[in-house]
């Protein structure tokens, strides 16, 4: 399988997933949703992947969503048609089933967040099962299309935070439970691999199972049909004039343009025009 928009590669029993648009800040075009997915099943193929690790390149996780790249639009253009149902179903596709379908990966996953990590690459990072940090990576929790945040965070975090938009902290987003560990970025990557080759030891079956127990735990207190139904709230409140993204230009959600404010020009490169939900 050919990739353009990621790079796929095993090491030491650890498959490793690489969001590769650093031009964008590794927004997350449907092709790239489509590669991710078509990565995910050859890890779940390969006998020798015991663990799937998930990164971004150039040293930022995700900015969300790609909502105005050329290249971007013309694939969504090609996968959707005329609209109606195809729109509804691809929708769902890849802002739904897909993170489902990770959530529920048969081998453990573990997301390393270097950067930013905004609304879709929250969905991202909450659809794995392990979260590592680096202490100066940036969350930006909010109502997103798989909305897994109430039960990231707690329901009153969670209110607390969308209300607000605001960035959080690595620290924060670990003392709120999102994030697994905090690490020196100098250190982030040794750190996370060692881990995740200390896993790829354990017996496959049993890592199977524990998550399989775990996830149904959570499935007993609603979560699949929770974020299920979410998805259309969701769809209603885009669908409400004035309420989908600013349109001066700069193609970013209002939400997402409220955190930015104050962030222009950081270490990251988050500056307006290649800001969360480009």
């Amino acid at each position: 399988m050919t990739f353009e928009e990621i790079i796929y590669g095993v090491e030491a029993g650890v498959g490793v997933i690489t969001l590769n648009r650093p031009r964008y800040r590794n927004a997350q075009s449907w092709k790239m949703l489509d590669e991710i997915d078509g990565a995910f099943d050859l890890a779940r193929d390969d006998p020798d992947v015991r663990i799937v690790l998930v990164r971004g390149a150039g040293g930022v996780f995700s900015t969300g969503h790609d909502l105005g790249t050329p290249e971007g639009a013309a694939y969504r253009q090609a996968k959707i048609g005329a609209g109606g149902i195809q729109h509804y179903d691809a929708f769902k596709k890849y802002n739904l089933d897909l993170l489902l379908k990770w959530r529920n990966f048969e081998k453990p996953t573990i997301a390393m967040v270097e950067g930013y990590c905004i609304y879709a690459g929250w969905m991202l990072a909450a659809a794995m099962d392990v979260v590592f940090a680096a202490d100066d990576a940036q969350f930006l929790p909010g109502f997103v299309e798989y909305m897994s945040i109430p039960w990231d965070i707690g329901i009153r975090r969670a209110k607390e935070l969308c209300f607000e938009s605001r960035f959080i902290t690595a620290q924060e987003a670990a003392d709120d439970g999102f994030v697994n560990r905090v690490l020196p970025s100098a250190n982030l990557e040794r750190e996370t691999f060692a881990w995740a080759r200390r896993v790829a030891e354990n017996d496959p079956g049993y890592l199977r199972f524990a998550k399989l127990q775990m996830n149904k735990a959570q499935d007993a207190q609603g979560f699949s049909r929770a974020v299920e139904d979410s998805l259309g709230d969701y769809v209603a409140m885009m669908w409400m004039p004035g309420n989908q993204m600013r349109m001066d230009g700069e193609r970013r959600l209002l939400t997402v343009d409220l955190a930015v404010k104050g962030r222009k020009g950081d270490r990251h490169g988050l500056t307006p025009v290649s800001a969360s939900e480009k």
